[in-house]
């Protein structure tokens, strides 16, 4: 819980929607996933072709089992605007997507380890080296603002997510996100300093003793044992706000970001409906297709569906 941001609905919903169209972006992960990777670590070509290996299965097993439960969820949050909402409906919804997360990264880590097997020693120390210029980059970008700085960054995030959503917050409902984002702790410190010791962690695992593996599951898994009290106390108070926030401003919406905001999630519902039908439709595909070793055939492939 506290080692991940519970901005969960949020990243997952610019995530889907970070196109014009949802299907047009998740059908071309098996292009996205390798391109960020390839930000921290060069891969040669027969290291490109094993991960686009490793990819086919996952992509189809978050098409077939996970974007159904994406879908449930929306459509319970869409249920949730006929009544009044309070903070505690917020952190469901919250909640409900961080543990699509978990299990998105776990199933993530391990075509991951077996990648971070193919990699070079000089690979794995560029990579480490990635992070660490990233860490600085942060600091730079983050320790330096005032705190007046930090809190209108807080507000213009939260105000332009909710207007991704409802369109135009009027002058109450922006007045709320500046008293709220007013009450926020400053929260950059205390993760740099969690993210510091986590690439330390890293680092030394990625020297790939053996036993690497288990060792990498083991820190993900209990990393929320291990963050500092300043780090609980700071995301506990922070996300209590912005719960309590979006609950509010959510309630005082208008007729029309309430016809905004139902057409939005309606319409993420609809791309969710098309890639799970989708994901049907490879694995019908995959059941036809005759086995490999049965020669030359037109059938179709039964890797994840054709990214046109």
């Amino acid at each position: 819980m506290l080692g991940r941001c519970r901005w969960v609905p949020v990243l997952l919903l610019v995530f889907l929607t970070a196109c014009s169209s949802t299907t047009f972006v998740y059908n071309r992960l098996d292009f996205l996933l390798p391109w960020y990777l390839g930000d921290y670590v060069e891969l040669e070509r027969e290291q490109k072709k094993y991960l686009g290996s490793l990819l086919d299965p996952f992509l189809q097993w978050h098409r077939v089992e996970e974007l159904p439960q994406y879908l449930q969820m929306l459509q319970k949050a869409e249920r949730k605007l006929d009544g009044p909402l309070i903070a505690a409906d917020i952190e469901a919804i919250s909640l409900s997507f961080e543990a699509a997360w978990l299990r998105l990264e776990s199933r993530a880590l391990e075509w991951l380890m077996e990648l971070g097997e193919q990699l070079s020693d000089e690979q794995i120390n560029g990579f480490v080296t990635e992070l660490r210029d990233k860490q600085t980059e942060y600091e730079e970008k983050y320790l330096t603002r005032t705190d007046d700085e930090y809190h209108e960054e807080a507000y213009e995030n939260l105000r332009d997510s909710l207007q991704d959503y409802m369109g135009r917050l009027d002058s109450d409902q922006r007045e709320l996100l500046k008293d709220s984002s007013l009450e926020l702790l400053r929260s950059d410190g205390v993760w740099l300093t969690e993210r510091t010791a986590w690439i330390e962690m890293l680092e030394r695992v990625l020297q790939r003793e053996p036993g690497w593996q288990q060792a990498l599951r083991e820190a993900i898994v209990s990393r929320d044992d291990t963050v500092s009290a300043a780090y609980r106390d700071t995301y506990s108070h922070n996300t209590a706000v912005i719960y309590a926030t979006l609950a509010e401003v959510i309630n005082s919406r208008s007729e029309k970001q309430d016809r905004r905001l139902r057409a939005e999630i309606r319409s993420l519902e609809r791309d969710l409906e098309t890639l799970i039908e989708q994901g049907r439709e490879n694995v019908d595909q995959a059941a036809a297709a005759p086995p490999a070793n049965a020669g030359p055939t037109t059938a179709a492939p039964t890797s994840v569906a054709p990214y046109t």
